[in-house]
């Protein structure tokens, strides 16, 4: 039998976020205009039901309320992407790692670039933050939702900045 998958939009700050869920366990967030985002008839039928607790979560994100999400996440990918994903999730809020660091935490110290490939394959943003890796000298570099986007967040998690 296959995966029954459904999506809802919601509102945030960072435009209209496309939550995807299979069998009711999120499988995706994407931004509007997002790089390798998936086409539209890949996410199922419009059904708001299994998304109240991930938009509950997010609006209390964007209000600088919550600092983890506690949300139960179903990532596809390979199984480099999924370890890489899954490093994502130990950032603390409100801080940084660059694409080195992270290559060094998964034991795989000359892979920097592999880990920023598999960082721009992450299928649910903002709950897996991405936008908190930055490049070796601390700079913004690229982010599939848009630079701007990751600044913004970045400022939402370090106070100087809500939404």
């Amino acid at each position: 039998m296959s995966p029954t998958l459904r999506h809802t939009v919601v509102t945030s700050p960072c435009g209209p976020l496309t939550l995807v869920a299979e069998d009711g366990v999120l499988c995706g967030l994407y931004m509007t205009g997002q790089r390798h985002r998936p086409p539209e008839e890949t996410f199922g039928d419009r059904d708001d039901t299994p998304f109240a607790e991930a938009e509950e979560q997010l609006t209390a994100y964007f209000a600088g309320e919550l600092k983890e999400f506690t949300l139960e996440l179903r990532l596809r990918g390979t199984p480099f992407q999924r370890d890489v994903w899954n490093q994502l999730r130990r950032i603390p809020y409100g801080e940084t790692r660059s694409y080195g660091e992270l290559a060094d935490a998964l034991g795989k110290p000359s892979a920097s670039r592999a880990v920023g490939l598999a960082n721009g394959r992450n299928p649910i943003g903002v709950i897996v933050p991405c936008h908190r890796v930055v490049g070796a000298d601390g700079g913004l570099t690229g982010y599939g939702g848009g630079l701007e986007r990751k600044q913004r967040l970045l400022d939402l998690e370090r106070g100087s900045s809500l939404f």
